[in-house]
């Protein structure tokens, strides 16, 4: 009898595949107000996130996480809101942030907190106002904008990361597990035919198109989806 491929295994939510969100701090995200000033209370490591965290404290008394910025410290201020200067740290909306700054965590929506540029080292840059404010983003990709949504001015901390050798296989193992991944895996082609659609034959071989349908089983979808067939032009 064979064995469930990888991807089974990881749908059917076993705690070796399953994310240990207890955890992780939570999510950081610019809070839902229009102004206000706060201070960084404490800056810390989320094993959830590739950038240290910072816990904010606001002038009312709310907290909210963020990701810390290049340079951060705490007891730093914060101010949030249009008339916010353009200092590392602070969160302005796109339309008050000048050409060339760094900016990261920028909103996709008016509000939604942040989703793009957010892992440790990166940062954006404002490139043009107009009706859309265009943004360059790590990628090299040029992308449009509300210039409602806001973002944070600096880099995301924690850049260089990947420079440090893990040194030692019991590294990788705890890295990988913050992510709900497994360090190490067989490939298909090398396994019996029984426990892997690429396995078996007298030599190391798919034996047949890697190009998997999407409407294929799950015990079969290994490998290259199919790509979506393209609109003809009219």
């Amino acid at each position: 009898m064979g064995k469930r491929i990888i991807p089974q295994r990881r749908g059917r939510g076993s705690p070796r595949y399953r994310a240990p969100s207890h955890r992780y701090a939570g999510r950081p995200r610019i809070p839902n107000v229009d102004e206000a000033r706060g201070y960084v209370k404490r800056i810390f490591h989320d094993p959830g996130h590739t950038a240290p965290l910072a816990e904010v404290v606001l002038e009312n008394g709310e907290k909210f996480y963020m990701l810390a910025h290049m340079g951060m410290y705490e007891g730093q201020e914060i101010e949030i809101g249009p008339k916010a200067k353009v200092v590392q740290g602070n969160i302005l909306p796109l339309s008050e942030i000048p050409d060339g700054v760094p900016i990261y965590n920028i909103e996709r929506n008016y509000g939604d907190g942040g989703k793009f540029v957010r892992s440790g080292g990166s940062y954006a840059q404002v490139v043009t106002h107009g009706e859309k404010i265009t943004v360059q983003l790590p990628s090299g990709e040029f992308k449009l904008f509300d210039p409602n949504c806001r973002a944070i001015v600096g880099m995301v901390a924690g850049g260089g990361r990947k420079e440090k050798p893990m040194l030692k296989a019991g590294k990788v193992y705890h890295a990988w597990r913050s992510k709900a991944r497994k360090h190490v895996q067989v490939r298909g082609v090398a396994m019996n035919a029984v426990n892997h659609p690429h396995g078996g034959g007298n030599h190391q071989h798919v034996g047949r198109p890697s190009t998997v349908s999407r409407h294929a089983p799950p015990g079969r979808k290994v490998g290259r989806l199919s790509p979506k067939k393209k609109k003809k032009k009219r």
